[in-house]
């Protein structure tokens, strides 16, 4: 237990100091624990270190794991297909990753069965990568608009980008930068459905130059956790 609230302890105070060069304040911002491949006992001793949120990539791990662990804020990060939304959708506080307006459909018609307003960012692919999902920038308006127009169950509450993988997070700081214009600018919509909170972006390698560009919702694992063993 020690490693790990001894990493989360030393993120902290890393995304503080972030956040205080770029002239910001520290207690706005959200650490969420991503716990993909994770054992729920690894998961409660993060929670015990003072995680009050998680992320999960796979819908199957947020059901493998959700009555094994302590009371937490679920957060769907990863690629959500449109036939498992019903299996998350009593489960999870925010999705992070609607990047269409048929997946957004089917979030809005779950939601309506649980008589429950579903929280969600749209997904943007603001570098374009082929090998990653979500919207371009340039759709993004379209896409709120669609969402507002058709989705009455459906709640935008901020964006969610992934950066390209770089050794040197400063090559990336550039597309936080465009997220954070883009989060102003919709954010800004005066709408009942509109309520913008997260601008969900950075990761272990990058969240600093991220929460210096304006994130206020981080996404770490390796960090807290350490490497990955996808043997196990």
């Amino acid at each position: 237990m020690s490693n790990i609230k001894n990493n989360i302890d030393n993120i902290k105070t890393i995304m503080r100091d972030a956040a205080v060069r770029a002239g910001r304040n520290p207690d706005e911002l959200l650490l969420i624990a991503v716990t993909k491949t994770r054992t729920p006992e690894e998961i409660n001793l993060a929670i015990d270190s003072g995680i009050t949120d998680i992320g999960e990539n796979k819908v199957q791990e947020i059901i493998d794991k959700y009555e094994k662990v302590k009371p937490v804020r679920w957060h769907m990060i990863g690629h959500l297909q449109t036939n498992k939304v019903k299996y998350i959708i009593d489960k999870v506080s925010l999705i992070h990753s609607v990047d269409s307006t048929k997946l957004a459909l089917e979030i809005n018609k779950r939601a309506a069965q649980h008589d429950k307003m579903m929280d969600i960012l749209v997904q943007i692919n603001a570098a374009e990568e082929e090998s990653k999902f979500g919207i371009r920038t340039e759709e993004t308006g379209q896409m709120i608009r669609k969402i507002l127009d058709s989705c009455p169950n459906v709640r935008i509450r901020g964006l969610m980008s992934i950066a390209p993988f770089e050794e040197d997070p400063e090559k990336v700081r550039g597309y936080f930068t465009e997220m954070d214009k883009l989060y102003r600018e919709y954010g800004a919509i005066e709408h009942e459905r509109i309520d913008f909170q997260y601008l969900s972006m950075g990761m272990s390698n990058d969240y600093s130059v991220a929460i210096e560009e304006g994130a206020n919702a981080v996404r770490v694992g390796t960090s807290i956790f350490g490497e990955r063993n996808y043997n196990q």
